[in-house]
């Protein structure tokens, strides 16, 4: 631990699990500040029974929806002053399928959440950190969670990938945009990691669990899975006040995946 984000607020979405839990424990200890959202309460209260109960707040609501990024935003404001990082973590898979097996409602539901989350969220976390700037020139950071799906073809996912691909979008765009703003916002693109999301998409997959992780581990020049908390220093890293000179850049955590 460094204390590096020691008195800074940082807004984690998707908090009640996978990536977005591990990383509300690490920024804790690193001495942040914490918004967390999920849209599951019980999750959110499980990962709260672990902090300092002066140093969070926690607002439940569906990321889709843009009252809930609002509201993020507000109780950053209210409760600490100032929004410093934001991670936009939130998000959902879908079944395998082909994408002419896709029903149109899974790829309205994944833009909704995975896309329009993302962009409801930027909205409001840009314009509370370029007003900060304004007054105090104290900037901001904000990250993405994509995927290496954003940058590659998916077979089987195309909807997810798809959404992942258009996260990259608003992050470069919006990067660019503020840049002289005092925001950075860049994108963090893992591979297959050690998470229920993973789990459950295996499981749908022909030869069951064990077969298919397999298959996707043989995919990796590194032979293995990311494990979370490899993901999450890497948001650590991403989000630090002295990695200042870094915007809309894809970080990306595939084992060497999309090397060849």
């Amino acid at each position: 631990m460094t204390g590096r984000y020691a008195g800074k607020t940082v807004l984690i979405t998707g908090a009640g699990g996978g990536f977005g839990r591990l990383a509300a424990q690490r920024f804790a200890e690193e001495g942040a500040n914490l918004v967390l959202g999920d849209r599951d309460a019980d999750a959110l209260d499980a990962v709260a029974g672990g902090l300092d109960a002066k140093r969070f707040a926690i607002c439940v609501g569906d990321i889709a929806q843009e009252e809930t990024a609002a509201t993020l935003v507000d109780t950053a404001l209210s409760c600490f002053g100032a929004l410093d990082v934001a991670i936009n973590n939130a998000g959902i898979a879908h079944p395998l399928a082909r994408l002419s097996d896709t029903d149109a409602a899974v790829m309205e539901q994944i833009f909704a959440v995975n896309v329009m989350g993302v962009f409801h969220g930027m909205r409001r976390q840009i314009a509370a950190m370029e007003e900060r700037h304004r007054r105090e020139a104290v900037g901001g950071a904000i990250l993405n969670v994509a995927s290496v799906a954003g940058l590659v073809g998916a077979p089987l996912l195309a909807a997810y990938g798809a959404g992942k691909h258009a996260v990259i979008g608003l992050t470069r765009s919006a990067a660019i945009e503020s840049a002289k703003r005092g925001v950075r916002i860049n994108a963090l693109c893992p591979s297959f990691a050690r998470t229920t999301m993973v789990d459950e998409m295996v499981a749908g997959m022909r030869g069951g669990p064990d077969e298919a992780l397999a298959r996707l581990v043989g995919s990796v020049p590194m032979g293995r899975v990311a494990e979370p908390d490899e993901i999450v220093q890497a948001m650590l890293w991403a989000c630090a006040p002295e990695n200042s000179f870094m915007t809309g850049q894809t970080i990306t955590l595939d084992g060497g995946l999309s090397a060849g």
